[in-house]
């Protein structure tokens, strides 16, 4: 069943730093601390079959990205999907940065690397743009996914700028395989990224949806996710609003004013709301409005710029 996005709403969410806090102990790279996989309810690289029909069910969640396994956003949520129950994840994604690469995949094989995130969690890296991440996992590896998430990269992905998302372009390569997408980027432009804001905003989704996902009853549509930085305040809701590929490029790159007192209005773009202090959330189409390269195998470049 398709959740309509389409009412230009918003809702409020709590979003504290303490519970920020809380939900990325261990994530930073610094002390050179590595997370224990065996203390939280999440598994890696589980090879038990998905259930369905029940939110007692183990719910498989595969993890990607474009800004590579190694970035400071995959390790923030696949921590974050920890504090969730019975869940299994699984983490393919670029072994490099490949930012601004769409939905560009390679033909042929790809190399496959045993690597860990920047918290110590195992992971899959491939040496490709971040739709081959998910094409090897789900039709190589055979890993068993009920939805896939891709982020949380570093930079929001909506507005004119979504086609060109390796964040977006992952999520679509899952869309493709029948199986529902949720596309997570956090905003540029505070001096810091506050991944800790987006990751209870995931696990808010993930809850309210894992039902549907385990009963197959999630159309697999990429919902689209961008949270706010905010260098004063704090995200000011969850606005459900459309995608707006025509609305400014220009401050669709820009900061976010949290502390901004422009209340959300039906009539508010997508970008307007995001700048405004909102994260916002729709669904996106499945394929961009131009369709995404091919290269050989090998063919694979990086890029720092996009998202």
């Amino acid at each position: 069943m398709r959740r309509d996005l389409r009412g230009r709403k918003v809702r409020t969410i709590a979003v504290f730093a303490a519970v920020g806090a809380l939900l990325l102990a261990g994530c930073s790279g610094d002390d050179g601390d590595k997370a224990d996989p065996t203390t939280t309810s999440t598994t890696v690289g589980s090879s038990t079959p998905p259930t369905t029909g029940s939110s007692a069910d183990k719910l498989h969640i595969l993890v990607s990205n474009d800004d590579g396994y190694a970035a400071d956003g995959i390790d923030a949520l696949v921590q974050g999907l920890g504090d969730l129950d019975n869940v299994d994840v699984v983490v393919v994604a670029p072994l490099d940065q490949q930012s601004g690469q769409g939905g560009r995949t390679t033909l042929g094989p790809l190399p496959v690397t045993d690597v860990t995130t920047k918290s110590g969690y195992p992971a899959k890296a491939v040496a490709g743009f971040p739709a081959d991440s998910v094409r090897v996992a789900l039709d190589e590896l055979k890993v068993e996914a009920d939805v896939v998430i891709t982020g949380i990269n570093a930079g929001q992905n909506l507005g004119p700028i979504l086609d060109v998302s390796g964040t977006v372009g992952a999520a679509r390569a899952a869309v493709a395989r029948g199986i529902p997408a949720l596309a997570v980027s956090q905003g540029s432009g505070a001096p810091e990224y506050q991944y800790e804001v987006a990751v209870p905003a995931v696990l808010d989704w993930v809850r309210d949806h894992r039902d549907q996902l385990l009963d197959g009853k999630l159309d697999p549509v990429v919902t689209n996710l961008n949270v706010p930085s905010c260098a004063k305040g704090q995200m000011r809701g969850l606005a459900e609003v459309p995608t707006d590929p025509t609305g400014d490029a220009t401050a669709s790159i820009g900061p976010q004013d949290c502390a901004s007192t422009v209340a959300f209005s039906p009539e508010m773009g997508e970008v307007e709301a995001f700048v405004n202090g909102y994260a916002t959330i729709n669904e996106v189409p499945a394929e961009p409005k131009t369709p995404a390269d091919v290269y050989p195998a090998g063919g694979a470049t990086t890029t720092s710029s996009g998202g």
